[in-house]
Parts: C-alpha cells; sequence; structure tokens
C-alpha cells in the first residue's frame, strides 16, 4: 500500500500580525514503493492543524488537490490547502 509523507514543508502566506485568517499548505508525496518519509499524511495534517490551534486559530476550510506526478513508481504529489480562522 502507497503511503503519503510530507515533501515540501508548510508554506505560509505572508500577512500582517493579527490578521483574522491564515492560509497555509501543505505538500504530501505519494511513494509507490517503501515507506515514505516515515510519517503518514494523516499526522502530518494533524501537526498542523494542531500547532496552529495552540497559537489560537481553528481550521475553517481545506481543500486537496493533484499537483503532479513524477512518474512511473515515482508517486504522485498533493497539495492540501488550510484556511485557519483566529478564536478569541
Amino acid at each position: 500500500m502507497a503511503g503519503f509523507g510530507l515533501d515540501a514543508g508548510q508554506l505560509q502566506a505572508s500577512g500582517k500580525k493579527g490578521d483574522m485568517y491564515k492560509v497555509i499548505q501543505v505538500v504530501l508525496t505519494e511513494k509507490f514503493l517503501g515507506t515514505g518519509s516515515g510519517e503518514s499524511s494523516l499526522t502530518n495534517l494533524q501537526a498542523t492543524i494542531n500547532q496552529h490551534a495552540a497559537k489560537g486559530y481553528r481550521l475553517h476550510t481545506i481543500s486537496t488537490t493533484s499537483s503532479g506526478s513524477k512518474g512511473f513508481m515515482g508517486g504522485d504529489k498533493i497539495q492540501a490547502t488550510m484556511i485557519f480562522e483566529k478564536v478569541f
């Protein structure tokens, strides 16, 4: 069974201190063979959500999209874009 691992870390939209919303993108890579990066995609997404929850944000919206393939036996990439809302 193929597994997804964190590929490119987190990308965050630039903004100002005190913004009500944050936009975070996490890129995940599926490895067709092997164990991936050692962490599952759900673990990586959960860690990102928990990091921002600890900072006073809650997950407002999440969307995923396929962002390409590395070809035969190379795996696919998935981008997860999350919008976090500041909780008062």
